[in-house]
């Protein structure tokens, strides 16, 4: 059996095609679409015309894709940068109008327990009461859990896309130290609380997931991707700290050129990493672990092990719980 997932990110749709024989999500291809719609997108605003449309082209392709590979229908999902958009039910209904696909926003709360599921599976039991922080464009997603899922999850709006354009000016140029002391002002404030709490329950094991943490920690000198996915990387605090200062002290076309750091990424980088070094200070964490499983794998082990009703209710509950409107059926071009 195969199954399929498609995750519409701030920056890029990804598709993951999965063997699910054993119990395990085992990828057999994957492929993305870099849309960067969170820099299409005024803060409180809607999600323009332009970017729907290759929304929708992407969305098809990977449908395309999936069939293709012998998986069924994708379990598609968005998160913050379209859960956010006040015309994200348009958005939605446009998307399952002309693809066919039934997409629908996870809550931020979702997409933490989905992750922290992903990461326990990942981490095992071995790793006993287990902290996660997970960076994403919109939002950070914080979870704590002693079992398989977590008892404690938490969305802010501390996402490396949305910070940059709210306090760095959209992250071209170098920041001043009064922006990085204004950054790190408004991520303590909203982490306070959650913080508070994830010292309180001492977590055995911290893990962190999302590309921004990957490409942080080989920065600060973890090993590359192309070592595979069981090499243990680790990200130390003050490690991060460092990196704090040496990325704010550059332009992004200069970030790009630091190892992990990609062009597409390298204008939130700095925001990522006041965030995830300001997280980390907070919750009293040394270390973290980079974990390689995370929402996608997430979403495919609650499938695998809950069964087609758990997705099923998931789509009811969502802002697309009602049949597309009586358009046209009408798929855009796969090039995006």
């Amino acid at each position: 059996m195969r199954i399929s997932v498609v995750d519409v990110g701030s920056n890029t749709v990804r598709l993951m095609v999965a063997d699910a024989e054993g119990g395990v999500p085992l990828p057999v291809h994957t492929a993305k679409w870099r849309l960067r719609l969170s820099e299409q997108v005024r803060h409180g605003g809607p999600l323009p015309e332009e970017a729907v449309e290759r929304l929708v082209a992407a969305v098809a392709d990977a449908s395309r894709t999936a069939d293709r590979w012998g998986a069924s229908g994708p379990l598609a999902f968005a998160t913050a940068v379209v859960r956010a958009a006040p015309n994200r039910r348009e958005v939605l209904r446009t998307v399952h109008a002309r693809t066919g696909v039934p997409l629908c926003t996870l809550p931020g709360e979702v997409e933490a327990e989905l992750t922290f599921l992903g990461a326990r599976r990942w981490m095992g039991w071995r790793a006993g009461p287990l902290a996660l922080l997970d960076i994403g464009g919109g939002s950070l997603e914080v979870a704590f859990g002693r079992g398989r899922m977590p008892g404690f999850v938490a969305s802010l709006p501390l996402g490396a896309a949305r910070l940059t354009h709210e306090y760095l000016a959209g992250g071209r140029d170098a920041a001043a130290p009064e922006q990085v002391r204004a950054l790190r002002r408004g991520v303590r404030h909203q982490l306070r609380d959650v913080a508070a709490r994830i010292r309180w329950e001492g977590p055995r094991t911290a893990v962190a997931t999302s590309r921004t943490f990957q490409q942080l920690a080989r920065l600060c000198g973890a090993a590359p991707g192309r070592h595979g996915p069981f090499v243990e990387r680790l990200l130390r605090c003050s490690d991060l700290g460092d990196a704090v200062e040496r990325l704010a002290a550059l332009p992004a076309a200069e970030r790009a050129r630091l190892p992990g750091i990609s062009a597409p990424r390298s204008a939130q980088s700095l925001a990522g990493a006041v965030v995830g070094h300001t997280a980390m200070k907070l919750t009293g964490l040394e270390s973290v672990t980079l974990c390689p499983w995370a929402i996608r794998e997430g979403v495919l082990l609650r499938h695998i092990e809950d069964g087609p009703a758990w997705w099923a209710e998931v789509l009811r509950r969502s802002d697309e719980a009602a049949p597309p409107p009586p358009v046209p059926l009408r798929l855009a071009s796969p090039s995006v």
